[in-house]
């Protein structure tokens, strides 16, 4: 009976912390970067799943959302949440040519978010 007890208890504990994850982690992020996760999790599932990476970009902290399907731009966001280009994706999958050099100059990469939820 302990030991039911005792699995019961590691399973509720997982739960809950793995529930407050996205709660801790929204709370340091910018609020249209929060919205845009909250928008993602209405939408279908991406495939592949949708991710929020941040990075240093020439001296500032940014938010990359990758692109999920051919022919759609991928979204690049500086601290306060302002969209501010397309590094990469689109018909070409160079982006809109503002941050083509995105790719190989972004340093300290942090995955922040990814949809968990199965298709």
């Amino acid at each position: 009976m302990k030991k039911i007890k005792r699995t019961i208890f590691f399973m509720l504990t997982l739960f809950v912390l793995a529930s407050c994850e996205d709660l801790y982690r929204s709370e340091a992020l910018p609020e249209l970067i929060t919205k845009k996760i909250e928008q993602i999790k209405n939408e279908p599932v991406r495939n592949p799943p949708a991710e929020v990476w941040q990075f240093d970009y020439k001296g500032a902290v940014v938010y990359y959302i990758p692109p999920y399907c051919c022919d759609i731009y991928s979204d690049l966001y500086d601290a306060t949440g302002k969209l501010l280009g397309h590094p990469d994706g689109g018909f070409s999958g160079m982006g809109d040519g503002k941050y083509s050099d995105f790719g190989s100059t972004r340093t300290n990469g942090k995955l922040l978010w990814k949809d968990q939820r199965k298709k």
